[in-house]
């Protein structure tokens, strides 16, 4: 593991753009490499075995760090489900993206009536990405590589230019509501443009318990275990994905829902955690879907995400195309604090804090630092680690790498295809973030500096510092004693920050 961050000098920048040179050649005689890029939904950065968890078992995601990199210090884009996956499919952080928050686009109607949006589609989705931006998925089209969406989309709803098939996407199957999400036994999911229905009755999200339910009764659950499990009908499709076009490169963006709540999971893996927990109390709390046995069921959950990521492996090896697959695992942002999900009993952020304020919803290290995995048989090093400060919008110029690309790709990334194969990697000067919501977010990781700013639609606009070297949970503010970096930092805040031309998105604090 390296114990510093490389400073790459120009021999080393020379010598890096020769492999690259190198790679792209010896990619033009074979195949280019598949690439999978796995996304759990709201997974902490210690939810996993080979990131510390204790209790929850995850033995196929930690086969993929023994057997490739572990990245210890990555970032989401975001602390929330859409903006991180519009900057990690576009490239760009959330101060130039299209898409810096959740935005059910309510001038629709009632977007939260589930009922009304199974009969009107066009009620469903979120505001949509529009089609002059340029997708990773798009890019890798045009490098002759066949692209697959499987999971939640949450980026455009039916009908508008945002939905995956117009976003560069050749297939899509899953979820394009991030609302619909809210229950893993729904009404319907989406094949390309087209709905599929599914064999569930209609149980809306966020629907509890009868009156006079007894909540220590299994029966008086019967609502919330249906038939069709939608991680598993998308999983289904993942694998044919991958059969369908194992002798040309693929690109599969793998869009797990799991593990964001509500608590819903194979019935196996449910008891298995009840009989290692024990018993508990019911979770009968408003806003989404009650459970007898809420701990057992999240890590439930996480283990069958698991399985998941066992099966594709096991199927890229019955197709002898493992080695030439790159598979990226990592998650949207950090852990909860809705829905039953006990996240402090399980330590989720850890080393970070995981209670509310600090995990998902804000830009805390708990909330936006999340577990990284890179395997690819015999390019990247087995049991390797790096504590390189990446982000997710270094996703786009590494894949343009991978795939040889020519495109000129405008883009806040740097490719880590070098870090991959062991070689000097180029720094970030910064990382930035922006987030309007939660009272008004942003932050900048500079070196082991961590600055953020909070409550700025409130009018708050003091930087909070910390030194991630000695104060990984962000208690002591050292702004006080460091006003050079403060105000550094706080030039790269108002350089960063472009005012977003969706009118949800603006930040009237900082000059929108």
């Amino acid at each position: 593991m390296r114990t510093q961050i490389l400073k790459p000098n120009f021999f080393q920048i020379i010598f890096a753009g020769i492999l690259l040179l190198a790679f792209t050649a010896c990619n033009s005689s074979r195949q280019k490499p598949n690439i999978i890029f796995i996304l759990a939904d709201d997974l902490g950065y210690g939810e996993l075995g080979c990131y510390g968890q204790e209790i929850i078992e995850t033995p196929n995601i930690d086969a993929l760090a023994e057997s490739g990199m572990r990245f210890t210090q990555h970032y989401s884009g975001a602390p929330v489900c859409a903006p991180a996956r519009c900057t990690l499919l576009t490239g760009k952080h959330s101060g130039h993206a299209h898409v810096r928050g959740n935005d059910e686009w309510k001038e629709r109607g009632d977007v939260w009536d589930y009922q009304a949006m199974f009969e009107n589609p066009k009620l469903e989705g979120q505001r949509p990405l529009p089609d002059s931006v340029l997708t990773m998925a798009e890019m890798l089209q045009t490098a002759g590589y066949k692209t697959g969406a499987v999971g939640k989309w949450g980026l455009g709803a039916p009908e508008t230019e945002g939905v995956p098939n117009r976003q560069g996407f050749d297939f899509f199957f899953g979820y394009n509501c991030q609302r619909q999400a809210h229950t893993y036994y729904p009404m319907h999911l989406w094949n390309n443009e087209e709905r599929v229905l599914l064999n569930n009755k209609m149980i809306a999200p966020h629907t509890n318990l009868a009156a006079d339910a007894d909540p220590n009764d299994p029966a008086s659950y019967a609502n919330f275990q249906l038939e069709d499990y939608a991680p598993e009908r998308m999983h289904k499709e993942a694998l044919r994905f991958i059969e369908d076009n194992a002798q040309r490169p693929f690109f599969l963006y793998y869009a797990s829902p799991i593990p964001h709540v509500p608590l819903q999971a194979p019935q196996k893996w449910v008891d298995y955690y009840a009989k290692k927990l024990g018993s508990e109390q019911p979770y009968t709390g408003r806003g989404y879907f009650p459970n007898r046995t809420p701990r057992a069921t999240y890590a439930a959950m996480i283990s069958t995400l698991d399985d998941q990521v066992g099966e594709l492996v096991e199927k890229l090896k019955t197709l002898g195309i493992s080695d030439n697959t790159l598979i990226i695992f990592t998650s949207d942002n950090g852990p909860t604090y809705a829905g039953g999900a006990d996240t402090p009993f399980f330590d989720s952020a850890k080393p970070f804090k995981t209670e509310y304020g600090w995990g998902k919803g804000f830009v805390h290290e708990g909330g936006i630092r999340v577990p990284m995995i890179a395997n690819w048989p015999g390019r990247i090093a087995k049991g390797s680690a790096s504590d390189h400060i990446s982000a997710f919008y270094d996703f786009m110029p590494t894949f343009r790498d991978i795939a040889g690309s020519q495109m000129q790709v405008p883009t806040d990334g740097i490719s880590l295809l070098p870090e991959l194969l062991g070689e000097p990697q180029r720094e970030h000067e910064f990382l930035y973030w922006e987030f309007p919501s939660y009272k008004g977010q942003q932050a900048v990781r500079m070196g082991k500096w961590k600055a953020i700013r909070k409550n700025i639609f409130e009018g708050n606009l003091a930087i909070e510092l910390y030194d991630l070297e000695t104060d990984i949970q962000e208690q002591n503010d050292v702004a006080g004693a460091h006003p050079d970096i403060v105000e550094k930092i706080k030039s790269i805040m108002e350089r960063e920050h472009v005012p977003s031309p969706v009118e949800r998105f603006k930040i009237p604090q900082l000059g929108d």
